[in-house]
This record gives C-alpha cells, structure tokens and sequence, in this order.
C-alpha cells in the first residue's frame, strides 16, 4: 500500500514543483478581462465580473447544481424520518465556553459573511463564499443553544422559501435582459460608480442573489442533517 502512495506523492510534488510561480503567466482571457471588465463593467473585483456577467450562465448551472442537491438531500433525509418514541439525544450545552465562543462568534460570522456577499464584486469574495460563512454562524447558533434554538431560528418553511427566492431571482435577472431585447443575462441595469456598492449593474444584484440562495442551501443542510441525529434513538437504529 505504501509504494503505490509514495509514487503518487512523488509524482504530485515533481509536477508541483514544475510549475510556474504565481502570477508570472497571465492567459489571453485574463489579460482581455484585466484591459476591459472595469471599463465595461464599473467592477473592481474582476473575478465576480465573469462569475455574475462575462459567464453568468455558467455561475447559474452551478447555483442550480447546488440546489438540486440539497432538495435531494431534504427530500431523502425527510422521507426516511420517522416520528418515533424513545429518547433523543441530549439538547443541553454543558460547556459555559461553548455557549459564551458560541453566542459571541455566531453574530460576527454572521456579518462577516454578509459583508463578504456585500462587497464581493468590489473587493474579493462574493456571493457563494459569503453565503458560506455566514450560514456557519447558524451552525454556531446549534452548537452554542442547543436544538430547540436552531430549530426555532431556523425552520425549514422559511429556508425552503428562501433558498427557493434565491435562485429563482437569479433566473428572473436573467429575464431582464430579455426584457430590454438583449440575450439573457445580459447587464442591463445602471453601472453605477467603480468602487462603490453602486456599480456592477446586474452584477451585483445576482452576487446577493447566489449569496442568498447559498446560505439558505448550506443551513438547509445543517438542519437536516442535525434533524437527523436528533431523532429518538429507536429509529435511528432501525434505519
């Protein structure tokens, strides 16, 4: 077992160690993005100007990929639930750290990753990386207050209507184009000042709508998957 994963390991590291250093080669792609996004687009970051504008198609099958995995994860994880008897697991957080780490980082994990969706087509980020973080500061919500406060904070008719909105406006923003007679998708609202959270035009209203859809997506997750550990342990067991 050993021989196979050192020659894996040494074959990984020689082609590491074969390839340029970072930034020192720039494609024709990057270089037409680098000379034209700001210009055409009132954006700062340009990797959010070909997420959400240049490819924004591509950015909306792979939101939709993510979508259609979780309603297949809830629609699995709910079907096989059973409203059983016996026990459940504990639901009290012992640890006064926890509960103080918890209660204290939640919020700010919270903001942060709102302030990442925010600014995500001025400075790095972006909707799907602030959608990430900022659906960790409801897992911090369970792990600080227990079930019953996750599942009160976070019931699954709001998160399903949420995740739902998300992508469902991506598609809408879409229309607008076809609206003005252009293709879909096309950056039809005002650009705005470069730099300012006024620019972008469409860019950034489908930066909040990935980063919406993607935070419902990932608490969705959290949810059923604690839903499931949750249950009594008599049907946990019999699955």
């Amino acid at each position: 077992m050993l021989p196979p994963l050192a020659a894996i390991l040494s074959v990984l590291i020689w082609g590491y160690t074969g390839l340029p250093d970072f930034g020192t080669r720039i494609g024709e792609y990057g270089r037409l993005i680098n000379h034209n996004a700001q210009g055409q687009r009132h954006i700062t970051n340009f990797v959010t100007a070909v997420m959400f504008d240049y490819r924004g198609l591509d950015t909306m099958i792979e939101e939709f990929i993510l979508f259609t995995a979780v309603m297949g994860l809830v629609l699995l994880l709910r079907s096989s639930r059973e409203a059983a008897t016996g026990r459940p697991p504990p639901d009290s957080v012992t640890s006064d750290a926890v509960r103080t780490a918890g209660g204290v980082l939640a919020p700010v994990l919270l903001l942060f990753g709102l302030w990442v969706i925010s600014f995500g087509y001025i400075t790095p980020g972006g909707g799907f990386q602030g959608g990430v973080l900022a659906s960790g500061g409801a897992l911090l919500l369970w792990l600080a207050g227990g079930h019953r406060h996750f599942r009160r904070l976070a019931p699954t008719t709001l998160l399903d209507a949420t995740e739902g909105l998300g992508a469902a406006a991506y598609v809408a923003l879409g229309f607008l184009g076809l609206t003005a007679g252009a293709a879909f998708l096309t950056n039809t609202l005002p650009l705005g000042s470069a730099g300012t959270l006024a620019s972008g035009g469409t860019t950034a209203a489908l930066n909040w709508a990935a980063g919406v859809e993607v935070t419902a997506a990932f608490v969705l997750i959290y949810r059923e998957f604690i839903e499931e550990y949750m249950q009594p342990s008599d049907a946990r067991a019999d699955q």
